[in-house]
């Protein structure tokens, strides 16, 4: 098979079989359907020879394990989806369903074929209709490597993960030309729908690469986090490697003495995983909570965190999101869930209310309480209110749930809570004694995770350098975790 390689080259892009040949490991790649062309014939497309309808489909190797993979050419007709474009993709999906095994999509098209019209239409149509079949099935990752517009965009939509490559990646519904004529509004591309947007605004994209290269490395590093079709088992790696010392002395000095003071919750992430395990996941977006996989004692977890370090840590519309969403991916493939609790809060204020926290909110209590996977909790610091019960609490469902011995564990901090309680004295100066005494007990009396353990809401208060231990012993005894409370139903209604 010939291909016009040097076209894309002078885009400063590889070509599609480039692509796979980088994905994949070497000469594992073995194409399907090469020899389909499409059957239209309006606006002279019966003269027009389209090799592979524009798009590489087939099956290769990564890491030595089986994956599906195909490959918009941008340089056949536009990388344009047609009927026969649409359907290769749509049988691909089917086949990996099958087969059991990630599909990989490497997109580069310039939206659907015209002269094909509403057949053009019925190709997207059954390729999204085989993305939600393999949702929760097979892991399907979408590569953003040129325009992705219009219908197309919906597909990656579906998919679990993103990858957009800086200066490279487009994506959105209309590009900048249609914006103009009906908006009256000069945008650029990537400004429009950039990587850059898309990993720090939308949350559209899961990972921003820097190059190609980095892209599909990144992709190849992914697979080796996630169990490859729904069943496959998480292995526990033979051989991994954790400073224990070092990180037992560092975890014990995460936590500022000012408790308004912020830290980066990665710190205590990295302090309990396995050395430089820790795999980030829309690391630009919603910067107030964290999200990734990383490996304890060379097994894969899914992390959630808070993280003081942005916006304090309160769950917002955009944080809840990422949680849920990861969450419900966790769980739709068995990975452990450990969830890292210091929240002060859902955020106040119109202009997040009038965004639907309480709708965004709800998906993360939805996704925690539906969840079934092992799921350890660690409270750290702060843990108010409902949002105390939201980041996985034992309310929600949580397995075991930690507590460091200065958390704090209540409706509120002292100082909202005494505003409320003691409103009347606070307007009296002669009563400030008075008050700052029961600010101190409720402190004291209330804050601490003492009343939760009491009530079994707390398995064990831990000391910091424990955390890691407790976590890989929860996580053994949980291994085979099965839950069997499922009310009879088709299945549930999360407030999207």
């Amino acid at each position: 098979m010939e291909y016009n390689i040097e076209k894309q080259h002078e885009k400063g892009k590889l070509h599609a079989i480039e692509r796979i040949n980088a994905l994949c490991d070497k000469d594992s790649f073995m194409e399907i359907y090469s020899g389909v062309r499409h059957n239209c014939t309006s606006f002279g497309m019966d003269k027009k020879e389209i090799p592979y309808d524009g798009v590489i489909t087939g099956f290769g190797k990564i890491n030595g394990r089986k994956v599906a993979v195909y490959a918009q050419d941008f340089t056949v007709q536009g990388g344009s989806l047609g009927l026969m474009h649409g359907e290769k993709i749509a049988e691909l999906i089917d086949k990996a369903i099958m087969a059991r095994c990630p599909v990989i999509g490497i997109n580069d098209s310039g939206g659907a074929r015209i002269q094909e019209g509403v057949d053009a239409l019925c190709g997207y149509g059954d390729l999204f209709y085989q993305n939600v079949r393999a949702s929760g099935s097979v892991p399907q990752i979408s590569i953003i490597a040129g325009p992705c517009a219009g219908g197309a965009v919906y597909s990656p939509g579906i998919t679990d993960f993103i990858f957009a490559v800086d200066k490279i990646s487009q994506l959105f519904i209309t590009g900048p030309k249609v914006v103009k004529s009906v908006m009256f509004m000069d945008i650029s591309a990537e400004d429009l729908g950039g990587a850059s947007i898309h990993a720090k605004k939308s949350g559209v994209a899961h990972f921003k690469c820097d190059s190609e290269k980095d892209c599909y490395e990144q992709v190849r590093k992914l697979l080796d986090y996630i169990p490859h079709y729904y069943g496959d088992e998480i292995v526990k790696a033979a051989k991994f490697h954790f400073d224990e010392h070092k990180k037992a002395k560092h975890i014990a000095e995460i936590l500022p003495e000012n408790p308004r003071q912020g830290y980066d919750v990665r710190e205590v992430i990295s302090s309990v995983t396995d050395d430089d395990s820790f795999f980030e996941t829309s690391k630009e977006f919603a910067i107030n909570c964290v999200t990734g996989f990383a490996k304890i004692e060379g097994r894969s977890v899914g992390i959630v965190a808070n993280n003081p370090a942005g916006v304090g840590g309160v769950l917002d519309c955009d944080a809840s999101d990422k949680i849920a969403r990861f969450v419900r991916y966790c769980d739709s493939f068995n990975i452990p869930l450990v969830t890292f609790v210091d929240v002060p809060g859902f955020i106040p204020g119109p202009q997040e209310e009038q965004k639907g926290i309480i709708r965004h909110g709800a998906k993360v209590i939805y996704a925690y309480s539906e969840a079934s996977v092992p799921k350890i909790t660690v409270i750290i610091r702060k843990a108010y209110g409902g949002a105390y019960i939201a980041m996985c609490s034992k309310h929600l469902g949580a397995d075991f749930v930690y507590a460091w011995p200065a958390s704090e564990i209540a409706v509120m901090g002292a100082e909202g809570a005494i505003g409320i309680l003691y409103a009347k004295e606070l307007n009296d100066p002669a009563k400030a004694a008075e008050v700052a005494a029961k600010s101190e007990e409720y402190k004291k009396e209330i804050m601490t995770p003492k009343i939760a353990a009491q009530r079994g809401y707390v398995s064990e208060v831990i000391e910091p350098t424990d955390t890691r231990k407790r976590i890989a012993e929860s996580l053994e005894i949980l291994l085979d975790k099965k839950s069997m409370d499922k009310p009879l139903k088709k299945h549930g209604n999360i407030p999207l």
